[in-house]
């Protein structure tokens, strides 16, 4: 099982970034897909999720209205598209694949390498 994230970087407050999760070694569309992030000093924390089917999509209070989580399983490929980027949401960025997006929140994993995003004031 492999998850690896991409497409982070350092924008401007207001900016956009699109992450990228290519996964491979299991049935993509069988599991919900995730993203998380983790701020210096503090915890990680759920952002958004997608179930497999992607017909049902949860989001952090945070980036409501900001983020959108897709995913494209033909590709096994999920992406976070990020607007109106905040001082924030600066952290480093992670996909996971939980079983749901039921206290997708919660879910414990081994964790990739993430993608570092930084948005500059």
């Amino acid at each position: 099982v492999q998850l690896v994230e991409s497409g982070g970087g350092l924008v401007q407050a207001g900016g956009s970034l699109r992450l990228s999760c290519a996964t491979s070694g299991f049935i993509f569309d069988y599991y919900a897909i995730a993203w998380y992030r983790q701020a210096p000093g503090k915890e990680r924390e759920g952002v958004s999720c997608a179930s497999g089917g992607g017909g049902s999509t949860s989001y952090a209070d945070s980036v409501k209205g900001r983020f959108t989580i897709s995913r494209d399983n033909a590709k096994n490929t999920a992406y976070l598209q990020m607007n109106s980027l905040k001082g924030e949401d600066t952290a480093v960025y992670y996909c996971a694949a939980p079983l749901s997006c039921e206290g997708y929140e919660h879910f414990q994993t081994h964790w990739g390498q993430g993608t570092q995003v930084t948005v500059s004031q």
